[in-house]
């Protein structure tokens, strides 16, 4: 099969198109021929040498795909040959073929396209287990979420809108702004051109945000904290803008605010399983409809050119997922 390898940590070129053995399915996990592949943040940082793949992972880049299965294992009895799948995994998608254990595998939505339902995993397991569960992100409630043209971004903003929560996104073009007030976000923040913190606390009528999705980590820790109500929760996603960071912790204790982060890779199945099964109970009967949840797909790369769509990913100004195509 083709495959795409890292072939050392570098640049967009390091990432080199190879032959490799197709791989075969355990008896609880399903293979399957990718169609489409996500490209994501993460796919970066492991080919720059900052996120190695987790012990028994596959090198191969990419953590959310969608196709059809090809092959199922002894123990496998819920899919089967011909069914159209998405699935989350922790390395292996950057291929024509990939396995994944079953309890990570969900069905394509009705009236999703392969492409399409390949944006699904990864940004959805990831915001639905940070804003929805860890968070406890309530209906009426207020958030505040960055990056909000991103996959992740958009994701937030839309799953906001299901939950009945009132959305507040930032983001750093005038194009995105407008994307996200599109998604369903209610105000838009242009942080080149605004303070953020200024504009939550006027456009709350300075009572502040109830949850802060937040990608940059580090950068914005006390900023976030200053736009938290009493109450409120930060919910660190990424850590685009750092590692570390300072926090004033009588501020903290003033707002009785919570700070929670969380990684998603490194989980077993049992536990994204356990994401999986949420997300076919409660979001997935909503997506056939396409409203307020649909896809929002910023380019398609063929799988060869993986290097362009990394490239692509790190200039910036995407609105959505990229998605890497095999055919």
């Amino acid at each position: 099969m083709l495959a795409i390898e890292i072939s050392t940590f570098g640049p967009p070129e390091v990432l080199r198109p190879v032959d490799r053995p197709i791989p075969e399915p355990g008896p609880d996990e399903v293979l399957i021929r990718v169609a489409a592949a996500g490209v994501s943040r993460a796919d970066i940082m492991q080919r720059q040498g900052a996120y190695p793949p987790p012990p028994g992972a596959s090198d191969i880049p990419g953590l959310d795909l969608a196709g059809t299965v090809e092959a199922v294992g002894a123990a496998v009895k819920h899919f089967h040959v011909g069914d159209r799948v998405c699935a989350i995994v922790t390395g292996g998608a950057y291929a024509e073929y990939c396995v994944a254990p079953v309890l990570q595998v969900l069905p394509v939505p009705e009236n999703w396209s392969t492409v399409e339902a390949a944006t699904l995993p990864e940004n959805l397991f990831t915001v639905y287990d940070n804003l929805i569960t860890r968070a406890q992100l309530k209906g009426g409630e207020t958030i505040l979420i960055h990056g909000g043209a991103s996959g992740i971004g958009s994701t937030a903003i839309m799953l906001s809108k299901l939950w009945n929560a009132i959305p507040i996104a930032t983001a750093g073009s005038r194009a995105g702004c407008d994307a996200a007030i599109a998604l369903g976000a209610v105000h838009a923040i242009h942080y080149k051109e605004s303070d953020f913190v200024t504009e939550v606390k006027r456009v709350t009528e300075g009572r502040g945000v109830d949850v802060v999705a937040d990608i940059l980590g580090g950068a914005y820790l006390g900023r976030n904290l200053e736009c938290l109500a009493t109450e409120g929760r930060i919910a660190i996603i990424a850590l685009q803008g750092g590692r570390t960071g300072e926090l004033d912790l009588g501020r903290l204790m003033q707002k009785r605010a919570r700070v929670m982060g969380s990684t998603m890779r490194v989980r077993t199945p049992l536990q994204k399983g356990e994401i999986a099964r949420a997300l076919l109970e409660n979001i997935w009967p909503l997506l056939p409809a396409k409203n307020p949840f649909r896809p929002v797909v910023d380019s398609t790369f063929p799988l060869a050119q993986a290097s362009l769509a990394h490239r692509h990913l790190e200039e910036g100004g995407h609105i959505g997922k990229i998605v890497l195509v095999t055919a």
